[in-house]
């Protein structure tokens, strides 16, 4: 999931940025891969079966915590070690799925006793 609403983040913000500038364009392309991640991992990857407000306010704060804190922290540490910005950037993408992923199944959707331990 996260490789196609990082492409549609991409292709979205290639597309429109001629037209709206580079801000009003990320903010559209960021919002519209966002949008997508929130359904698709609700209701695919963590079968949540409907979406609440409750969600989407998880979703938006553990997000945007690894999108604008931890990933610029990553890029810093990297940028140490390895004087590749494109190639820093893409391991402080990996470091993001995984954490964006931990924060999704434990925060915003996290597993219930039951499924978690189905009966036999």
């Amino acid at each position: 999931m996260g490789v196609v609403n990082t492409l549609l983040d991409l292709g979205l913000f290639l597309l429109l940025h001629d037209a709206l500038g580079i801000v009003l364009a990320n903010f559209v392309s960021t919002s519209a891969g966002m949008s997508f991640s929130f359904v698709v991992n609700g209701l695919v990857t963590f079968k949540a079966g409907r979406l609440t407000l409750r969600h989407a306010a998880l979703f938006l704060t553990t997000t945007g915590v690894v999108m604008w804190v931890l990933q610029p922290v990553f890029i810093h540490l990297f940028l140490q070690v390895v004087d590749q910005l494109l190639v820093v950037k893409v391991l402080s993408i990996g470091v993001s799925f995984v954490a964006n992923f931990a924060a999704y199944r434990y925060v915003v959707w996290p597993a219930t006793t039951a499924e978690a331990h189905p009966a036999a």
